[in-house]
C-alpha cells in the first residue's frame, strides 16, 4: 500500500521540518542532561526514586498517552464513529484496576522489575527467566504500534510515498529510541515523558478548542456534521459500525474490552513506573494524577476523532493512511487554516512534532522496561547468578536495548498497514494473559507456587501470541501482517476473551498439580511487605 500526504503544504515544507526537528533536538538535549545525573543502577532503572507523585503521574500519562491514544483512537473514531470511541473508555477504565490492585503492593514489594515480586516467594532462576521473556515479548508488540505511528507521521510531514520510505523512517525512529535509553536511562526517559505529556495535553487542548470554535461550541452540531460527512448517517453515532454486525464482531468487542481493562495492570513499562517514587503513598498519588490527566485527554479525543470526520472527511484520511493513523495531524492542519496556509502548516508541524515526541518517549519507556528486565532478571540473576556488578548490569541493559530495538524495527516493517490502537490492544491482551494472573496470584494467593507461575506466564504467552498469529491480524486480509497468505482459523482480532482466562486457569492448574509448598513459607512476609512496605528496598 502506498502512503501519500494529502497536504498541499509544499511551500511550507521547510518550516514544517524545522519545527519538527526543533522538538526532537530539544528532547534529545534533555536526555543528554539527564545522562549526567545517572550514576548507578538505581538511577538507570528507577530514576534514583527521586520523582514526586505528581511528576510520576505526568510521566505515567506520558507513557500511556501513546501513538495509539493520539493517532490510533482519533483515526478509529474518524472512520468508525461510536465504536472507535470505545477504545478511549477501555483505556481509561483500566486505570482503576491498576490503582486498586497492583500500584501499592508492587511498589512495596519490588525493587526494579515485576520479577522482583515473583522471585521473592518462588525459585529465582526459572521465574525470572519467564518474567523476563514475557516482558520482552509484550514490549516488542507495543513497540511495533509506536513505530508504525511514527512512520505514518513522518511520511505525512515529508510528503513522500512508498513502503521503502516508511521503512527508512521506522529505522530512524528505532535508532532515536535506542539513543534515548542507552544515554538517558530512566531519568532521561522520565523527564522526556513529563515534558511530552504537558505538550500533548496543551496541543490536544488547542486543537479541541479550534474544532469546537468551528462549530460555535456546539458538540451536537459537530457530531451531526461528522455523521453526514461519514456517509453512514446516524449509524456513525450508534454502536455497531465496527463491532456488532454479527456474533463474531460482538465477541471481538467483548474480547477487546476485557483486554483493555485488564491489560494496563500487566504492562511492564507501566509497572516499572511504580518504582521511580520514594514511597507507596507517592505511587498511589501518581496513579490518581494519571487518571485525572488521562481522563481529560480521552474526553478530548471526541473532538479529535469526530472533528476529523466532519472537517477532513474519511476519504481524505484514508488516502493518507488506510488505518486512519494520520487523522489528528490532518485535522490540526485543517483547523489551523487549511492545506497550503501558514497557520495550517505550523499547527500540522507542532501537533506532529508533539505526537512524534510522544512516540519517542513511549518507545524509550518500553525499551527501558524490556532491557531492564533482561539485564536485571536474565543477565544478573540467571546468567551471572547474582554475581554481576552494577556497572556490568547497566552495560547489559544498554546492549539489550540495541538488540530489542533492532527486533522491533524489523517486525514493524511488516505491520505498517495496521491501526496503532488495534496493535496496542494486542499488547494489552498479551500482558493481561501472561503477567496479570501471575502478579495477582503471587500477591494474594498463599498456595501459588513456582510451577503455577511458569504455567501462567508461558501458557498465557503461547495462547495469546498463538491466537494473534492465526487470527485475521496475522493473515487473510489486505491489512494483515502477511497479506498475501491466509492461514488464519481464529476469527477474532483480539484474543483476550480466550487467552486471559487461559492464563488464570493455567496458573491455578499448575499450582494445584504441583506438590511444591515451599513458596507458602514466605507468603506472610510478602503480605506484610506489600501492605506496609516494611523490608522493601
Amino acid at each position: 500500500m502506498t502512503f501519500a500526504a494529502t497536504s498541499n503544504a509544499g511551500d511550507h515544507r521547510a518550516l514544517i521540518i524545522s519545527l519538527f526537528l526543533a522538538f526532537v533536538l530539544a528532547t534529545l538535549a534533555v536526555t543528554v542532561w539527564a545522562s549526567r545525573q545517572t550514576k548507578d543502577a538505581t538511577d538507570f532503572y528507577a530514576g534514583g526514586r527521586s520523582f514526586s507523585g505528581f511528576q510520576n503521574g505526568l510521566a505515567i500519562s506520558g507513557d500511556y498517552m501513546s501513538a495509539a491514544s493520539f493517532l490510533g483512537i482519533a483515526g478509529l473514531i474518524a472512520l468508525s464513529g461510536y465504536d472507535g470511541f470505545l477504545y478511549s473508555i477501555g483505556f481509561l477504565v483500566a486505570w482503576l484496576v491498576a490503582l486498586l490492585l497492583v500500584a501499592e503492593p508492587l511498589r512495596n514489594s519490588g525493587r526494579f522489575t515485576m520479577a522482583d515480586v515473583l522471585a521473592f516467594r518462588m525459585r529465582q532462576r526459572p521465574v525470572r527467566t519467564a518474567a523476563g521473556i514475557s516482558t520482552i515479548v509484550v514490549s516488542i508488540v507495543y513497540l511495533i504500534a509506536q513505530m508504525v505511528g511514527a512512520a505514518s507521521l513522518v511520511v505525512l510531514l515529508l510528503d513522500v510515498s512508498g513502503d521503502g520510505a516508511k521503512r527508512w523512517v521506522i529505522a530512524l525512529v528505532g535508532a532515536l529510541m535506542i539513543l534515548y535509553v542507552t544515554v538517558g536511562g530512566m531519568k532521561g526517559t522520565t523527564w522526556v515523558q513529563i515534558i511530552k505529556a504537558v505538550l500533548l495535553i496543551l496541543g490536544t487542548l488547542l486543537v479541541t478548542i479550534l474544532v469546537l470554535f468551528k462549530f460555535d461550541w456546539n458538540i451536537s452540531s459537530m457530531l451531526g456534521s461528522a455523521a453526514d460527512a461519514s456517509g453512514q448517517g446516524q449509524k456513525f453515532l450508534e454502536p455497531g459500525l465496527k463491532y456488532g454486525k454479527d456474533a463474531t464482531t460482538q465477541l471481538d468487542f467483548i474480547s477487546l474490552g476485557i483486554a483493555l481493562v485488564l491489560g494496563t495492570a500487566g504492562l511492564p513499562h507501566i509497572l516499572v513506573r511504580f518504582y521511580t517514587v520514594p514511597t507507596a503513598r507517592a505511587a498511589r498519588t501518581s496513579v490518581l494524577w494519571a487518571i485525572g490527566i488521562i481522563g481529560g485527554f480521552y474526553l478530548m479525543t471526541i473532538a479529535l476523532g469526530f472533528g476529523a470526520a466532519a472537517l477532513v472527511g474519511s476519504d481524505e484520511i484514508k488516502k493518507s493512511s488506510a488505518s486512519g493513523n494520520t487523522a489528528a495531524p490532518l485535522l490540526a492542519e485543517e483547523v489551523g487554516g487549511g492545506a497550503g496556509s501558514t497557520g495550517g502548516a505550523i499547527l500540522l508541524a507542532v501537533i506532529s512534532a508533539v505526537a512524534f515526541a510522544t512516540i519517542l518517549a513511549v518507545v524509550a519507556g518500553l525499551t527501558l522496561a524490556s532491557s531492564s528486565s533482561f539485564a536485571h532478571d536474565l543477565y544478573a540473576n540467571v546468567i551471572r547468578k547474582g554475581k554481576a556488578t552494577e556497572k556490568e548490569e547497566v552495560a547489559a541493559a544498554r546492549l539489550s536495548a540495541v538488540a530489542i530495538g533492532a527486533v522491533a524495527i524489523v517486525l514493524s516493517m511488516f505491520a505498517d498497514k495496521l491501526n496503532t490502537a488495534a496493535l496496542v490492544a494486542l499488547a494489552f491482551a498479551v500482558a493481561a494473559s501472561a503477567n496479570l494472573p501471575t502478579i495477582l496470584y503471587s500477591l494474594f494467593w498463599k498456595r501459588f507456587n513456582t510451577t503455577g507461575a511458569l504455567c501462567s506466564i508461558y501458557g498465557g504467552l503461547v495462547v495469546s501470541v498463538g491466537l494473534v498469529v492465526f487470527s485475521p491480524v496475522g493473515s487473510g486480509r489486505p491489512t494483515s501482517l502477511v497479506p498475501g497468505s491466509d492461514f488464519h482459523w481464529f476469527p477474532l482480532e483480539n484474543p483476550g476473551i480466550i487467552s486471559i482466562p487461559a492464563g488464570f486457569l493455567l496458573g491455578w492448574l499448575g499450582t494445584m498439580l504441583s506438590r511444591d509448598r515451599a513458596s507458602e513459607q514466605k507468603y506472610a512476609e510478602l503480605e506484610v511487605r506489600s501492605l506496609t512496605g516494611v523490608g522493601a528496598h
